[in-house]
């Protein structure tokens, strides 16, 4: 496989890469900024939030997800721009987000702030519906990151970091989780953003092993794509959704002032076999 091409630098901490439109779309927690970038790199901001993390989802109808993590709200941009609550999700300190097919959308969160210095607690996944209400649909997440829900809109799969594992759980009619299962042990993997493909196998971003590792259902190791700094997450698009886009850093420490080092933001892109399926 050739080595991933540099599409963007000079950027803080990136993350929550989404491919939407034929655009490609992340968030530089450092900045504050959504960012959409084209096919020839340029790039422009779409939205600004003064959170970390700063995550974001696209809804079946073309509106935009923004997790304003620092005070407990799900925000919502129209095709015209505008930002507006959709969801008061009741605290601060959420993290990824991910909405299906039916307009469904999963928040998670750490049960602890680890920036902070506090003391280890599981965390959790909230289900938030279309008109707005919140409930909590799964526990015990030692610390959830990245999210994805396959294209039958039939399985949620949660990347457990801490755990170094990935944990599915089936989805009912009503948007609500049973079944809770280990999809794929990665043994020394720390997954963090990940994205599904067509084959039935996961992508994960790897920080501290600066890589990203698809792996089949039980965590058969498919293909490994390695980076010069932490992979913070990744999402398949471009034309024909062969396109395997990585947001990644040089991580410094949850605990720094600066997480990763300044300007060392880069999303990357590489070419795959396998196209993107389901969401992200």
């Amino acid at each position: 496989m050739s080595e991933p091409r540099r599409l963007l630098s000079g950027r803080g901490l990136v993350e929550s890469p989404r491919w939407h439109a034929d655009r490609l779309y992340f968030s530089d927690w450092s900045a504050g900024e959504v960012i959409s970038v084209g096919p020839d790199g340029s790039s422009e901001v779409v939205a600004r939030v003064a959170s970390l993390p700063l995550c974001t989802a696209w809804l079946p109808d073309d509106r935009l997800l923004i997790v304003s993590s620092a005070d407990g709200r799900l925000l919502c941009r129209d095709p015209e721009g505008t930002l507006a609550t959709y969801a008061d999700l009741g605290r601060p300190g959420w993290n990824d987000i991910v909405a299906d097919g039916r307009g469904n959308a999963y928040v998670n969160g750490a049960g602890f702030d680890p920036t902070a210095g506090e003391a280890f607690r599981p965390g959790s996944v909230a289900l938030v519906t279309g008109d707005g209400s919140v409930r909590r649909v799964a526990d015990d997440i030692a610390f959830p990151n990245g999210m994805a829900v396959t294209a039958d809109n039939a399985t949620l799969i949660v990347a457990d970091s801490y755990r170094h594992c990935l944990v599915a759980f089936d989805i009912d009619q009503y948007g609500d989780l049973s079944g809770r299962r280990v999809w794929a042990d990665l043994g020394d993997g720390v997954p963090d953003g990940i994205c599904l493909d067509a084959g039935n196998a996961v992508w994960y971003a790897d920080v501290p092993n600066q890589r990203c590792v698809r792996v089949a259902e039980g965590g058969s190791v498919l293909d490994t794509v390695m980076v010069d700094r932490g992979a913070f997450a990744c999402v398949l698009g471009g034309p024909g959704g062969t396109t395997l886009f990585i947001t990644a850093a040089q991580w410094q420490g949850m605990t720094e002032a600066e997480m990763v080092a300044p300007g060392s933001g880069e999303v990357l892109s590489i070419e795959v076999d396998v196209p993107g399926a389901g969401w992200p």
